[in-house]
């Protein structure tokens, strides 16, 4: 995968996971357009993938993939509400891209313990080194 098709995978992932409650937030689309921005994708491009989703891709490394499911953990929390759908989509969308059904399980509940349910980045890291070591 090229960088800009890395890239464009980044952020149809982002309106794909944020669009699995079937409504895509302001606050959400802003996230993902900011996101995008410093991926050098326009916000025309945004709207695209909006209006035209592509099909998901897996990343290469496993730090790739770990580093998209993060996005897509803010993504589902952004709006401050998580949905049903998003949760199963975000646990759908780990397993499909080789994260431990562990690791998933343990991020979704800690997750609750969070202002916002957003976990730390160092935790994040802490959870993936326990299942990945």
């Amino acid at each position: 995968m090229s960088p800009e098709e890395k890239n464009t995978q980044i952020i149809a992932d982002m309106i794909a996971m944020a669009k699995a409650d079937h409504n895509l937030d302001t606050r959400e689309y802003d996230f993902i357009v900011a996101v995008a921005d410093r991926l050098h994708i326009s916000e025309k491009q945004v709207q695209d993938l909006v209006d035209h989703p592509i099909a998901t891709r897996t990343f290469k490394t496993e730090l790739e993939r770990i580093t998209q499911f993060h996005r897509l953990v803010l993504v589902m929390h952004i709006d401050n509400h998580s949905h049903e759908s998003e949760i199963v989509a975000i646990r759908n969308y780990g397993l499909r891209h080789g994260i431990r059904q562990e690791a998933i399980t343990q991020i979704l509940e800690e997750m609750q313990e969070y202002e916002h349910k957003i976990i730390p980045a160092q935790r994040l890291v802490e959870i993936f080194k326990r299942f990945y070591n």
